[in-house]
Parts: structure tokens; sequence; C-alpha cells
């Protein structure tokens, strides 16, 4: 049984075919939002982490919203390693009291956005030449910028509704913010779909920006007045926009590795009750998707990957027990790719990426 699957674009299913998984054939690293699902790739990310992405030398642009940003995060400090076990171990072993309200999760993901960033994680994270972060996030307009749940719900309803039309609608709503290395530009990657703002990263930012992309609404307080936007700016989940990252990777000059909990993309967080819209095939012309295999999850427990149900679903001390084994099993990924990078055994079953909404394969 197979715990990995592949997926990738013409014209990276044509330079992997001759020559392999070369790290520096690869100039972006995508990471989605999608709360503990992630928990599913953290033995991918350690390997890229640790080995695959170890000596590079040439700049490595990285992209993510709100989970996908944070895990982005530890790659850029100076031992991403150490980052991304203090990420998985605080983020694995939340506990809440038995109703938390918005606040107390708030202030708990600072708690641990803080021990993940440590005291020099924001300087090495905006100092780094290498490992360049980009996080998107969404300033919000009109009653989105409450944290009432009245004028949030009647908010998210309508930009709800108007996004069954048409994706573009939601620029009624939201302006999407990228908070990119000062060393990259909005010419990095150029996005023109949506109305967006490029703003630099600084140690004064780092922090808002990461918390600012991963506010879910009704889960977590907004972010307001983020260190270089516009006084009175107000902040949420940088996965409303971009869940899946259906983004213009097709104008990067070299390839897009995609570790990926699902199969399939989705591009915004409303169409995840649209099915009909799919992600353009022609932005993934360079990309590679790892995802785990529908045989890998089916022996996890409960034949899933995590999710934020599980809070709702399972006890703390079962939950807990689920997420661990999970983390532990996301190594048998990184072996699988392991040796595809090192021996070039697996190649030939590289799938063609596909834009069908499925969750696994």
């Amino acid at each position: 049984m197979s715990a990995l699957n592949i997926f990738a674009g013409p014209r990276a299913l044509k330079l992997l075919r001759s020559e392999g998984f070369a790290a520096e054939n690869f100039s972006w690293l995508a990471g989605a939002s999608g709360g503990p699902k992630w928990f599913v790739l953290h033995g991918l990310d350690r390997y890229l982490a640790a080995s695959f992405f170890a000596d590079r030398q040439a700049p490595l642009h990285m992209i993510g919203s709100s989970a996908g940003a944070w895990r982005l995060a530890c790659f850029a400090q100076r031992n991403p390693l150490m980052a991304l076990e203090r990420l998985a171990g605080f983020y694995s072993q939340q506990t809440y009291s038995r109703d938390p309200d918005m606040h107390e999760i708030t202030r708990e993901a600072r708690k641990m956005l803080a021990a993940v960033m440590g005291l020099h994680g924001a300087d090495e994270i905006v100092g780094n030449p290498i490992m360049r972060l980009h996080i998107i996030a969404d300033r919000v307009r009109g009653p989105l910028g409450s944290d009432r749940r009245l004028p949030l719900t009647m908010g998210l309803a309508a930009s709800a509704a108007t996004n069954l039309v048409s994706r573009r609608s939601l620029s009624w709503f939201f302006q999407r913010h990228i908070f990119h290395n000062p060393l990259d530009t909005e010419q990095t990657l150029p996005l023109t779909d949506l109305p967006s703002r490029y703003i630099a990263l600084t140690p004064d930012n780092v922090t808002d920006a990461l918390m600012a992309s991963g506010s879910i609404p009704f889960v977590m307080e907004s972010v307001r007045d983020v260190v270089g936007t516009e006084h009175g700016s107000v902040f949420r989940d940088g996965g409303i926009t971009d869940y899946h990252l259906d983004l213009p990777f097709q104008q990067a000059e070299g390839l897009v590795l995609y570790p990926h909990f699902y199969a399939g993309l989705t591009p915004g967080w409303f169409d995840r009750f649209v099915p009909w819209r799919r992600v353009r095939a022609g932005h993934f012309d360079n990309v590679v998707l790892l995802s785990p295999s529908r045989e890998f999850v089916s022996t996890l427990p409960y034949g899933k990957i995590p999710d934020r149900n599980d809070f709702k679903k399972l006890d703390a001390a079962e939950r807990l027990r689920y997420w661990q084994h999970v983390l532990r099993e996301s190594e048998r990924l990184a072996d699988e790719f392991r040796v595809m990078v090192e021996t070039g055994a697996g190649l030939e079953k590289i799938q063609a990426f596909r834009t069908q909404r499925i969750k696994h394969v």
C-alpha cells in the first residue's frame, strides 16, 4: 500500500520524469488553510526542512494562509526543524475549558505562536534571504469587522451568497493582503483576480500577520491595525479568499511544491459549498502536489485525518491520543517521498494534476 500520492501539472511532470526530484528545480513552497488537517503532513514538513531544502542557496518563496502560513513560518526560522516540532507539540496538545469563547481561543493561540516563534523568530523570518515567507490575510469591510455574532453572521451570509454567483464578488467584502519577505515585491507573484495589497514583513508585524491569517470567524477574534497597514484595518483568516491557494503559480520560473492534506483543491473558504467551482488548471502547470492516499487515510483512527470537529466529537484525552498517532504516522509519507527523491523509484507512478473536487484518491 502506498501512503503517498503525487500529482503534477504538465510542465512539472515533464521535468520530474527527466530529472527526478531536484530541490534546485523548485522556486515555491505552498501551504493551505485547514486547521489540524496539517498533522498528516508533519513528517513531510520535517523532511523538507531538515533534508530536501536544508542546503539551499537560491531563494525559495513560500506562501500560505492560516495554518499553512504558520507551518511555513517555521521553515523561515534559523532552526526550522525545532520550530516545526514546537508547532506540532503545542498545536496537537491544545486544551480549553468546557465551552471556550473566541477570547479564550485567541488568547491560547497567541501563547502558542509566541512559543513557536521564541525570542528571535520574528527577526529570523524577516531577515531570511533564502526561505522567503508570504502570509495571506484578508482585510474585511463593513459588518465583517465586528466580533459580535449578529453583524458577523450577516456579513458572512451576504458574502457567501454573492460568492455563489461569482468569486470576484468577494472583493465587495474582503481585500487580500500579502505580507511578504522584504526582499520580495508584488512582482514576485502578482495577483489580479481579487484586490490585493502587498505589505513588507517587519519584526513588528510578523506575529500579528500570522494571527490575522488564522483568525477564523466566530472561532477567534479579528486582528486590528497590523503594523504597515491602514489605520482602522480589521483582518480575518486568509483562507476565506485563498483556502487552497488557486494562485497563478505558472508565472514562476521554477516548480512549486505543494504538500496538501487532500488530493483535490477548493479555491476559497465559501467554495466548500459551491461544488461546481474548481481551481484553474492553468495555474498548476508547474505544481507538484503531495497528498496522503485514500488507503493511508483509511488506516488512521476513525478513517480520517484530524479536523476542528474533533474538539466537539471527541473528549480531550481521546483527541490528544488520536492527534499524536497521526503525527507519528505522517512519517510514512516522508519515508516514501525520501525514497523517491534519493533513488527515483516510483517516479513512473506520478499522476497528472486533477481539478476535481475530491478529498482523497
